[in-house]
């Protein structure tokens, strides 16, 4: 075999390259991380961390000035941004030291380099290296874990305005007088109600006619009321045609159904996506294909070079922290242990912490239509889960898509206070063949949020319950009730 100087070379210090270089090394293999900035990644420093910091300060806001609900007396906070950014920011900092920082990954023996590696050939990388030095390295097998970065789509005056991504938002100190958000998808529906319920006025701008696309429209719908009832403004089914900076505001014009339109505001938040970070890795030098959505792996996240692995975003598959990670198990698994892991694409759980959080998993109702697949609809409202009562969080829905008679689960959705706990049940159940019928017979606690997903689950059994069962029932034994409304129960 010919002597490389490590086993494992890990591009990319975000979830997907922490979690493979952790792998590598526990599973004996000489490791070494390569990291442009710092490490954490997107999820970190850009993305997962910060918004959900941001979130929370901005649903404390909101609750205070609803504290009626609670048996309390509404006050208005007086919020200082600058004080909530420092949180942000001292929270951001506290992970990154506690999990992430390069200390703790070399106390497990690996070796961390800052730097932009670039392929020289398919086993060989050069590092780039603030100081201006450079290093060049082989390896046996490597692990492309560069992520991506924010999108920034042509529009035309863009360039002439000062804009917000999601890279940059956190960095900011002032808060946005009139923020104008381009994007209603998860990023910018976030950030949209996080920087009202702060105090900023926000308008959203989209293409499509609703929000959040990617999920359930039922569900999406009654976020989307929440978040115009607390202010927020839409303009949707809009073009953006181009920006303009007038009188130190920002103008975006849009057109409507065939009519422009003016949007006004002081600030633009571009969230219109992310790209995979692919300029600076000299992919043609190693022979790796790639496209503009990113490097192509197969189910085993190797790319066409069989000891080249791609993980995480800077595949285009997923771009979740959790879907990295679990690529980065798969890729580490298949390489290093020769155990033949595929990804799992048919549960991917997917989440915007919004408030209420909106959450999927498995198929959706539009791609069972799609499909032409046979299914049933198993909906149980938040208003009757006694948790959420209790708690004044009772607008949600949890929306379930089964066959008829095995209660075999397709797909997920729920909307509403903890939703991302939720799903993580439906995700477990799909996964391991648990049906309707089983989780309704699992015992749940009482009163929790869980409970409304065992709720949901009796539907099945009711569903299967018809009129002429009770008669039949009421017959055998001498019954003398009367037959329920099925509806009700």
């Amino acid at each position: 075999m010919k002597a490389y100087e490590y086993d494992a070379i890990i591009i990319g210090g975000g979830a997907a390259g922490l979690t493979a270089s952790g792998l590598a090394v526990h599973l004996g293999a000489k490791t070494m991380l390569v990291e442009a900035d710092k490490l954490g990644g997107d999820c970190t420093w850009t993305g997962c961390v910060p918004s959900k910091i941001l979130l929370k300060a901005a649903k404390v806001a909101q609750q205070m000035r609803q504290a009626g609900k609670y048996g309390l007396t509404d006050t208005e906070p007086e919020i200082n941004f600058q004080k909530v950014m420092q949180h942000v920011q001292s929270i951001r900092q506290d992970i990154y030291q506690e999990a992430d920082a390069p200390e703790n990954f070399e106390a497990m023996g690996i070796n961390v380099v800052q730097g932009k590696a670039s392929f020289v050939d398919d086993h060989i990388i050069k590092i780039f290296q603030k100081n201006g030095k450079t290093q060049t390295v082989s390896s046996r097998y490597f692990f492309i874990c560069a992520g991506a970065s924010a999108l920034v789509p042509p529009i035309d005056g863009l360039d002439s305005v000062d804009y917000l991504t999601s890279e940059s938002i956190f960095e900011i100190d002032k808060l946005p007088e009139n923020l104008v958000v381009i994007g209603a998808g998860p990023i910018g529906t976030e950030m949209a109600q996080a920087m009202n319920r702060l105090g900023a006025e926000v308008t959203v701008i989209d293409q499509a006619d609703r929000i959040m696309t990617n999920d359930d429209s039922e569900l999406a719908e009654i976020l989307y009321q929440k978040m115009k009832g607390e202010g927020v403004e839409y303009v949707l089914g809009a073009k953006v045609n181009r920006i303009d900076r007038k009188d130190g505001n920002i103008q975006v014009e849009v057109e409507v159904e065939g009519k422009k339109k003016i949007v006004n505001g002081t600030d633009l938040l571009l969230a219109t996506g992310r790209s995979p970070s692919l300029e600076e890795l000299n992919l043609q030098a190693a022979g790796i294909e790639y496209t503009e959505r990113g490097v192509s792996v197969n189910e085993k996240c190797r790319t066409n070079k069989s000891h080249i692995y791609a993980c995480g975003d800077i595949t285009g598959e997923y771009q979740f922290t959790h879907m990295s990670e679990h690529m980065a198990k798969v890729a580490v698994q298949n390489a290093l242990l020769k155990i033949p892991k595929k990804m799992d694409s048919s549960h991917v759980p997917w989440c915007t912490y919004a408030d209420p959080e909106l959450a999927h998993v498995g198929a959706t109702e539009r791609q069972l239509k799609e499909e032409g697949k046979s299914y049933e609809v198993f909906k149980f409202p938040y208003s009757k889960v006694d948790r959420a009562v209790m708690e004044s969080e009772s607008e949600g829905m949890i929306k379930i898509f089964a066959t008829k008679w095995r209660g075999k689960i397709l797909g997920a959705s729920v909307t509403g206070a903890h939703a991302g706990e939720l799903i993580s049940e439906y995700a477990v159940a799909m996964k391991n063949g648990v049906s309707l019928g089983n989780l309704a017979d699992t015992i749940h606690p009482y009163p929790t949020y869980a409970l409304g997903a065992r709720r949901a689950a009796d539907q099945w059994y009711i569903n299967l319950l018809k009129k002429w069962h009770i008669k039949f029932i009421k017959r055998l034994f001498g019954y003398r009730g009367e037959i329920p409304d099925l509806r009700n129960l």
